[in-house]
């Protein structure tokens, strides 16, 4: 069975993120989303030092999804440099690692 994942992607503000979310869910590139309304990000850009709000989702997914979850993260998101960072999921409730695969495609399958 394909491993799964939880890749977690910052956003401009909750309301882009929680449509970015439901669009990943509705095409099954994600089985689902948690969504924090806000967070801070401290980091450097251009130079300069940058303190921002922003949105953070963690989706649960297939491994094999998230070439195609970064594919459309770079065609949408508004961010020069948009963050998408997964990580291997070793353990899990056997029951919750087949629902996620269940409610996800199969790579290169249509929604």
């Amino acid at each position: 069975m394909d491993p799964i994942c939880e890749v977690v992607i910052t956003g401009p503000d909750a309301g882009w993120l929680r449509e970015f979310t439901r669009k990943l869910v509705e095409e099954r590139l994600a089985a689902c989303g948690q969504n924090l309304t806000e967070i801070r990000s401290i980091y450097r850009w251009e130079g300069r030092m940058r303190d921002e709000a922003e949105a953070r989702v963690m989706l649960h997914t297939r491994q094999s999804l998230v070439p195609e979850i970064i594919k459309t993260v770079r065609r949408e998101h508004p961010y020069d440099v948009p963050c998408v960072l997964a990580t291997l999921i070793t353990q899990a409730n056997p029951d919750y690692r087949a629902w996620v695969v269940e409610q996800t495609k199969s790579p290169g399958d249509e929604a």
